[in-house]
This record gives C-alpha cells, structure tokens and sequence, in this order.
C-alpha cells in the first residue's frame, strides 16, 4: 500500500509505504486501509496542524466510483464492499473518493504524464495483476459495468496456473510481474 499527503498544488508534504497483509484474509486487509488512512490523517494532524480536506483511494478490481463501492476485487477478497463510506466513517466525515487503481493511474498520466494534451491513449500497468485503462477526451472509460480494462482475468492458457479470480490460465496468472516473480523462483530454485 501507497500513500502521500499533499498539499494544494498536489506536492507531496508526506509519503508512506506499508505491505498489505497476507494473512487474515479481506478484513485484514480491509482494516488494514482504514487503519493506514486513520494513521495519515494523525500524522497529517501532528506534523502540518491540519487534517486533509479530503481523500481519495485507488484499489484493484471492478469498481464502481460513482456508488462508492468495491464490486469485486479478486486479489483483495472483496465483493461488495462500500468502501468510500467506510473511509468517511473512519476519517471523521471527510470527502472520499473512491476509484480503479489502474484507471485512476491512467488518468494520471493522461493529464500529466506520456498522455498529456494527447484526446486518446491507452495505459497499461503490470503489478501483482495486468489491467489498462482507456483514455478518452481527458477522462478514462470506466465500461458499462465498471470493468473497463480488467482484460488480466482473460484466458490465455487454458488449464493453466489458477488465478485469484478462480479461473485457471487467466494473462494475469501467467504474465503480471508476481506470475513471473512465481516462475523465476521455481525455474531457479
């Protein structure tokens, strides 16, 4: 997990790393996150005298940004889960926003990165999962069901290694940087 505090200009003032948790399943996770904004908020508070005006969060999975809501996140365990809400709850009332890390990285890079000033481009990122997002007249597409470039969870390899999804073979399973991290270590011993 990521995180930064900012200021108005978006100049990062704070800037935090924290490994997400690979026991206790999706609450820990999920406490996990409440408990590292809960953190940034008091750090916030100690270090600069202020609480952020706001918060935003980018996580994996189909998510629909406008209900606030975490639909499905294979590699985090969550489905259904209102996580904007509970981010509110736990920062004192502070506006969240919710949105697709990948979709909301590209976003980024289209208003200040490679894609700045271009109408249409298109993001990749390999991580622990593969997922693009699409860039359309300065906003990126979030697809009719809020999945727009999850194409990780394709079947690329049928029968092959199992994904967090529950399908087996999908690009993610056998291509992200965590599938090859996987083969490297078991090809080398």
């Amino acid at each position: 997990m990521k995180a930064a505090v900012l200021d108005g200009a978006y100049r990062p003032l704070l800037r935090e790393r924290r490994p997400t948790p690979k026991d206790g399943g999706a609450r820990a996770t999920l406490d996990a996150v409440l408990d590292f904004a809960a953190d940034l908020r008091q750090e916030s508070l100690r270090r600069f005298g202020s609480a952020p005006s706001a918060a935003g969060v980018a996580v994996p999975g189909i998510v629909d940004s406008e209900a606030g809501v975490v639909r499905y996140a294979a590699n985090l365990g969550w489905r259904d889960l209102p996580l904007r809400q509970l981010l509110a709850e736990r920062l004192d009332g502070v506006p969240v926003a919710l949105g697709h890390d990948v979709r909301t990285g590209g976003l980024a890079e289209g208003r200040l990165g490679a894609g700045e000033g271009a109408d249409r481009f298109f993001f990749v990122a390999l991580g622990t999962g593969i997922s693009g997002a699409i860039g359309i007249d300065g906003r990126v597409e979030p697809g009719a069901h809020s999945g727009a470039g999850e194409f990780g969870h394709l079947v690329v390899r049928p029968g092959g290694p199992p994904c967090g999804c529950g399908q087996a073979g999908c690009l993610e399973a056998v291509a992200s940087a965590a599938a090859v991290g996987r083969d490297w270590a078991l090809a080398g011993g």
